[in-house]
């Protein structure tokens, strides 16, 4: 397990009810609906992945609320936000911080460490695909190890740590698209579609008039703390062997040199690392408390399999050239492994 999944430890008397994580996420949904509109299958996933104690990455075009999305994540919370516009000659140092010298009252120069913007509660990296390997590289393994090393020397970030990096799949020149290998370190990848005609015309009334909704937070004191508590629920939730057993075949599904799925074997190149296992875990651990359950069930799987395992396929050039996509293998494999559920 990588360390961006971990949690603070939480006493036995300080964990909060299923019922408390319930309230907490209908109200979360509710005070950022209030200036988002749409996206509500988009929001649920990066909750579920926030409380899930992981990173997600959004595509979507640009305009369509990625950033608002975020910005109204951190105010709903109360925790510190921080947006960083990934360019081309973004460097390291400007986001994880620098050492720079000081002069103090007695007039002697030390090295003093600046904090870049990594050290916020949640983070927006803005079109990722648009630095270097070198800085993505940087942001990457702050996600990893919840910690940034400048100088030789270590610091830890803020727990919760949350990372939402945007793709934007249109104006490839001039980007560094990332990885496959890097894609695998993020718990989901959440697609942002463009809004419905009625959203449109909310979105133009509540951005155009002179009054804008105002977002109240969900936690008043101590949000880290209380978030930090709901993300141990969340890792006490009881998975049985049965599921258990259904998310190690699931992901073995995906892997074309062992699977005895023909369609995998024709369109998928690779399949999900194990990360995607314990996306699948992590993740409908935390539908089944927002269905009021301490239990895993085979469908809180099946609910958070695309966004969990979908970008962690990498699909042939056969598979491109037919239009069959990560996500429709994905769907597919859900659907024949209804027979592994006993």
């Amino acid at each position: 397990m990588t360390a961006s999944t971990s949690t603070a430890p939480v006493a036995a008397a300080e964990l909060p009810s299923p019922q408390e994580f319930a309230d907490t996420f209908a109200a979360l949904e509710r005070e950022i609906g209030k200036v988002v509109v749409g996206h509500r299958e988009a929001l649920r996933r990066i909750l579920v992945a926030f409380f899930a104690g992981g990173h997600v990455l959004i595509e979507g075009v640009p305009g369509i609320g990625k950033t608002l999305i975020v910005r109204s994540l951190g105010e709903a919370l109360n925790l510190s936000f921080s947006r960083v516009q990934f360019t081309i000659d973004l460097m390291p140092a400007d986001i994880t911080g620098t050492r720079m010298l000081e002069e103090g009252d007695s007039g002697r120069r030390t090295m003093v460490f600046v904090p870049g913007p990594l050290f916020a509660h949640i983070v927006l990296a803005d079109e990722i695909n648009r630095a270097t390997p070198k800085t993505q590289s940087a942001l990457l393994e702050a996600m990893a190890e919840l910690q940034v090393t400048v100088a030789g020397k270590t610091h830890a970030l803020h727990t919760p740590f949350f990372v939402l990096a945007t793709l934007n799949p249109i104006e490839m020149e001039g980007t560094y698209p990332l990885p496959e290998a890097q894609l695998d370190r993020f718990l989901f990848k959440v697609p942002l579609s463009y809004p419905e005609v009625e959203e449109l015309r909310q979105i133009v009334r509540g951005t155009t008039g002179a009054q804008m909704a105002r977002i109240s937070p969900v936690f008043e004191f101590e949000p880290a703390r209380r978030i930090n508590a709901l993300r141990h629920l969340v890792r006490e939730v009881i998975v049985a062997p049965q599921v258990e057993d259904y998310v190690a075949a699931l992901v073995r599904e995906t892997i074309p040199e062992v699977t005895t799925d023909a369609r995998v074997k024709q369109y998928v190149s690779f399949g999900s690392s194990p990360r995607g296992a314990q996306a699948l875990i992590l993740g409908a651990k935390a539908i089944a408390l927002l269905r009021g359950r301490v239990n895993v069930a085979f469908s809180d799987v099946e609910e958070i399999a695309v966004p969990a395992l979908a970008h962690r396929l990498v699909v042939n050039f056969a598979a491109e050239t037919e239009g069959v996509t990560a996500r429709s293998i994905v769907d597919h494999l859900v659907e024949a492994g209804k027979k592994w559920q006993r």
